[in-house]
């Protein structure tokens, strides 16, 4: 197995725009405030030399920012690589596990230039074309801080059949697979696999639809998301929350409070129709194409868009490949990244330029709209031209307009609703987990807690039922939780209790046997807690 730790420095600053140092806490700021660059000068003589444009052709490892506009000269390869931790500070601060994982993986000081160096030209010149990106996706970090990336993701192989493993066993194996592909990438001879596609079981008895590229696609898509995430996050709106650094849910949630708070109660629940697999090519490429004029990086992105799917029967074991018209697979690791795009039009469509003043929170296709009283219908019907004008359609039969202190509304797995303090008397936004997200965690306890898993020992069984019952914790301790927690902790006591009195066929009574002390004392059992996170990201 790969080391991914064989390289590991401290995490070292950069080279900034006008030639200080920038370490990873200002670069942070710089995104988490949108702070804009100051353009530099070009050379002595105010333009860009034609040596200086010579060197960033298609293909030289070389970013699309001048060398002498950003005062960042072109380094050496190679990198030196971060611990695989979480930082508090950084670039890769805030991404959730679901989301792209740089932060478990790090990234080298030098990609961290790199994408400062981007992110400050885009954010300095927001109608600027970053015209030769191709020769950084070439660079031997960039390729193996992607290649990280994939590892810490896991995941199936693709339609090759090509796992993992096959280039982590070694170092030697890990060289020679990043060597072979970087040959590939700088003779322009990759081509893009099919996709492999899976069918995911949805709760409502629906299937959805998931695309698994090669991992060598997957690598690749990998180190064009590490230079293209830069350039479009200058530009992102900030009420959108999926797939973005320094973005989380919680921080989408307390938005949506904070509108309510402010009047806007009346609330469109909107659900896009299959958004992934209805996204058309073409207006995509369009909006890539404002940002990017490197046509090898337009192409690459093209191809991955255009690739065939495969689906398998596994009862006849055959194969058939389907053409793939719109849509970006999901399971792709450029995916998010595009279906951010594709929408950023929408939000700032919504929270800029609406008279209305409407406050529209977003989190990859699931958005809500909050308006104040009588605003709402409008705004839903305008709602539907917009996407309709972009091949877009809403869920008719999930989408509704609602009014907060009337109903509920589930959003990212919270149930929100305005409600009257007891003492006060006076209207807040109550959040707590939606009882579907409760019923969940109980599934999957039900699973692990059954007859069939009594030969498992009772040491690692508990451990696996608080690594279960920590990760739903950690996401939904947040606002109005305590008495969903201690409804919730009342069922996994009794759980793990039943499980402990079949597994030891003990006689008698059950709560005698085990009560709650000995469950957390003895048997170690972490204890969901009780008190109120009331913490905004």
């Amino acid at each position: 197995m790969y080391n991914s730790q064989r390289k590991t420095t401290q995490r070292s600053g950069g080279i900034g725009a006008d030639g200080g140092v920038v370490n990873d806490a200002e670069l942070s700021r710089e995104i988490s405030q949108g702070e804009a660059a100051k353009p530099q000068p070009l050379d002595q003589a105010g333009q860009t030399s034609k040596a200086s444009r010579a060197k960033g052709e298609v293909g030289v490892t070389r970013s699309s920012v001048d060398a002498r506009e950003n005062q960042i000269r072109a380094e050496p390869r190679g990198g030196t690589w971060t611990h695989a931790t979480k930082s508090s500070e950084g670039w890769d601060d805030g991404w959730t596990q679901e989301e792209y994982l740089w932060d478990r993986i790090g990234t080298s000081s030098k990609v961290r230039k790199l994408q400062l160096a981007l992110y400050r030209k885009a954010k300095a010149e927001p109608k600027y074309r970053f015209w030769s990106l191709y020769g950084d996706i070439c660079r031997a970090d960039v390729i193996e801080t992607a290649m990280q990336a994939v590892v810490a993701n896991g995941g199936g192989a693709g339609v090759d059949g090509e796992p993992i493993t096959a280039w982590t066993r070694s170092d030697e194996a890990w060289t020679q697979w990043r060597d072979n592909l970087l040959q590939e990438l700088r003779t322009k001879s990759y081509k893009p696999s099919p996709v492999r596609r899976v069918w995911i079981p949805k709760p409502d008895g629906k299937l959805r639809p998931l695309g698994i590229p090669t991992v060598k696609d997957r690598v690749v898509q990998g180190a064009v998301v590490l230079i293209l995430m830069a350039i479009f996050e200058a530009d992102f709106h900030p009420q959108s929350y999926a797939y973005r650094p320094k973005k989380n849910a919680h921080q989408a949630i307390a938005a949506i409070t904070q509108a309510m708070l402010s009047g806007r109660q009346e609330v469109i629940d909107a659900d896009l129709s299959g958004y992934f697999d209805s996204i058309p090519h073409d207006k995509l490429m369009e909006l890539v194409a404002r940002r990017i004029s490197d046509g090898s990086v337009l192409a690459l992105i093209r191809a991955w868009l255009r690739a065939p799917i495969v689906e398998e029967d596994r009862k006849s074991g055959t194969r058939r490949s389907l053409p793939n018209k719109q849509g970006t697979p999901q399971g792709g690791v450029i995916s998010p990244l595009l279906a951010n795009l594709y929408l950023d039009a929408l939000d700032k469509a919504v929270d800029n330029k609406c008279e209305q003043r409407p406050v529209m929170v977003r989190y990859a296709d699931d958005f809500v709209i909050l308006c104040r009283k009588g605003q709402g219908q409008g705004l839903l019907e305008r709602l539907k031209r917009w996407l309709e004008a972009r091949r877009l359609k809403l869920n008719e039969t999930k989408t509704r307009l609602l009014h907060t202190q009337q109903e509920s509304f589930k959003f990212l797995g919270f149930r929100l609703v305005m409600r009257k303090g007891l003492r006060t008397g006076r209207a807040y936004p109550h959040c707590e987990p939606h009882p579907k997200s409760c019923q969940k965690l109980r599934d999957s306890l039900r699973r692990k807690l059954h007859h069939w898993t009594l030969h498992e020992p009772e040491e690692e069984m508990i451990k696996s039922v608080n690594r279960i019952v920590r990760g739903w914790s950690a996401y939904f301790h947040y606002g109005n939780n305590v008495k969903a927690f201690a409804v919730m902790q009342r069922f996994i006591n009794d759980r793990i209790r039943h499980w402990l009195w079949r597994k030891h066929k003990r006689r008698g009574n059950r709560n005698e046997r085990y009560p709650d002390e000995a469950l957390v004392e003895t048997h170690r059992l972490w204890q969901l807690p009780l008190k109120a996170a009331w913490k905004h990201a």
